[in-house]
């Protein structure tokens, strides 16, 4: 689990999250959530993370997905 959170650092900080013990859980559920992936499956969630990654837009559009998954509605 959570074994792709590491190279996330900089695009979860973006959002004002940070990555430690107590939340790896949550993030790494979240980030399944916002790809659209059953929890667990962590090399598909991490290909479809990249593939966001690729350009602006789609980047963008992954960030609100995260930030929707986290629970905050207001950004």
């Amino acid at each position: 689990m959570t074994c792709y959170l590491r190279h996330l650092e900089d695009l979860l900080g973006e959002l004002g999250y940070g990555i430690d013990e107590s939340n790896r859980r949550a993030l790494d559920k979240a980030l399944h959530r916002a790809v659209g992936v059953r929890y667990r499956d962590c090399p598909m969630t991490w290909k479809k993370i990249k593939r966001s990654l690729a350009g602006e837009d789609e980047k963008k559009r992954l960030l609100a997905r995260i930030d929707k998954e986290l629970g905050r509605t207001d950004g």
